[in-house]
C-alpha cells in the first residue's frame, strides 16, 4: 500500500489513496466510486477479450484497503457493478461474504441496475438520490445535487472519471486520473482499472491530487502528487 495524502474539508481528515479509494478517518468509512464489477465479463460475453485478472485484481486491491483500514462501512458513490448479473458478480457475493461485517452503502449511478434482491442478497444498503452523514453529501452526479442542499454538505461525487494531462518541456504528455476537489464537492477518480478518463479544466481555486501509476520496470508503486 503507498502513502496516503492527507485533506482536510470541514475539519475532517480525508486519506487520499494513489489505489483510488479514501480513508475517512472520522467516520472510520472507505469512500470510494464506479468499481464497475462485472464489466471484464460484461465485455468477454459480448466477444471482447478482457483479462479476468483486471477485474480479480480490483477485488484484491479493495480487500488489502478494508484489511489495512478496518472500517466499519463502504460509501460508494455510483456505479459499484456495470451491467446485469454475471459470473463475476457471482464471485463477488463470496467476496462480500469475507466481509460480512462492514457495512456497504451504494449511492446508485446510472450502471447500477441489479434487481433489489441481489443487493439485499449481498447485504449492500442502496440510496435511489443521496446519502448524507456528518458534514458530507454522496451523490454520483455532481449535477444531480439539490440546489437546497447545496450548501448544507461538502459533497463526494464520481461519475465522470476524471482525468489530468501532464506535459513534459519535450512534448511529451501523460494522462492520469485524478482526485478533483472544488469548493463544494470533490470528484473520485474511477476504481476499476477498466475505464477511460475524462480530462478535466480545473480553475485556480481548486484542488486536484494525480495517480502516477505504478511501473513495472523500475518497480516502483503507484503514488499519489498533488497537482494543484
Amino acid at each position: 500500500m503507498t502513502k496516503p495524502v492527507l485533506h482536510i474539508i470541514r475539519d475532517q481528515h480525508c486519506w487520499l489513496h494513489a489505489e483510488k479509494i479514501i480513508w475517512w478517518e472520522e467516520a472510520r468509512s472507505i469512500i470510494v466510486s464506479d468499481l464497475h464489477f462485472g464489466k471484464t465479463g460484461h465485455f468477454r460475453k459480448s466477444g471482447i477479450a478482457v483479462p479476468q485478472s483486471v477485474y480479480k485484481e480490483d477485488m484484491q486491491q479493495l480487500a488489502a484497503m478494508i484489511a489495512h483500514y478496518q472500517p466499519i462501512k463502504i460509501i460508494a458513490v455510483g456505479d459499484l457493478f456495470h451491467s446485469h448479473a454475471n459470473k463475476e458478480l457471482d464471485w463477488f457475493l463470496r467476496w462480500r461474504q469475507d466481509f460480512a461485517h462492514v457495512a456497504f452503502c451504494l449511492v446508485k449511478g446510472n450502471h447500477d441496475i441489479l434487481s433489489p434482491d441481489w443487493y439485499a442478497k449481498a447485504a449492500i444498503d442502496v440510496i435511489s438520490d443521496y446519502y448524507t452523514e456528518g458534514p458530507f453529501g454522496f451523490i454520483h452526479d455532481t449535477a444531480d445535487i439539490p440546489e437546497e442542499q447545496c450548501s448544507n454538505y461538502y459533497w463526494f461525487s464520481g461519475h465522470i472519471h476524471p482525468g489530468v494531462r501532464m506535459e513534459g518541456s519535450a512534448k511529451q504528455s501523460l494522462r492520469l486520473a485524478c482526485f478533483y476537489f472544488q469548493q463544494q464537492y470533490a470528484i473520485l477518480p474511477a476504481f476499476s482499472r477498466f475505464t477511460g478518463l475524462k480530462l478535466i479544466r480545473p480553475k485556480k481555486a481548486d484542488t486536484v491530487y494525480g495517480i502516477i501509476p505504478a511501473d513495472q520496470r523500475f518497480q516502483s508503486p503507484p503514488s499519489i502528487l498533488r497537482l494543484q
